[in-house]
């Protein structure tokens, strides 16, 4: 089975985070932590969650 890092449809705002948990097998609440101290530690979470927001194409399983 090929994985593919995708957008999730379970998002709360655009999918990335619950994509990325997805793809790594990990919780989703996790994730958005960790986006967000990135965030509030210099702003890369924020920067990050854009960059990955634009590139990452929406799931189409879901």
């Amino acid at each position: 089975m090929d994985k593919k890092l995708t957008r999730s449809k379970n998002q709360m705002i655009g999918g990335v985070c619950a994509g990325v948990a997805e793809y790594f097998d990990w919780d989703p609440t996790l994730v958005r932590a960790a986006y967000a101290i990135m965030f509030f530690l210099g702003g890369v979470g924020l920067l990050l969650y854009l960059v990955l927001w634009i590139v990452m194409p929406m799931s189409s399983d879901q």
